[in-house]
């Protein structure tokens, strides 16, 4: 079993940049696909991006919403993950999530899918 943490976020400007991490205390995540996800305030949890492991490539799949702004990527001799969040706008603005899965899906973010979620790190985007 997987446990994270998740940290690095904070009150934002829209345009701004944030870089959140999620720290596993150690293997086994190097086995497995690690996803994002963000629900805001009476919404429905959102997939937002999601990273395989070595066997796979490092496959990337990101939501349209953040297409071309959010970068994910892992370090997985830390054990950790990272979204490099830029241009963020105050839609962005949520609590942050990661969880694990086998892989990552080609076509979208099943939570129900994902186990071992972390408490999360608090986004607001506002001027």
């Amino acid at each position: 079993q997987v446990q994270f943490e998740e940290s690095g976020g904070g009150l934002v400007q829209p345009g701004g940049s944030l870089r959140l991490s999620c720290a596993a205390a150690g293997p086994p995540f190097n086995y497995y696909a690690i996803g994002w996800f963000r629900q805001a305030p009476g919404k429905v949890r959102e997939g937002v991006s999601c990273i395989n492991n070595k066997d796979y490539n490092n496959f990337t799949y990101y939501a349209n919403s953040v297409k071309g702004r959010f970068t994910i990527s892992r370090d997985d001799a830390k054990y950790t993950a990272y979204l490099q969040m830029n241009n963020l706008e105050p839609e962005d603005t949520a609590v942050y999530s990661c969880a694990i899965r086998a892989y990552c899906a080609l076509n979208g973010m099943d939570a129900g899918s994902f186990d071992s979620w972390g408490q999360g790190t608090q986004v607001t985007v506002s001027s």
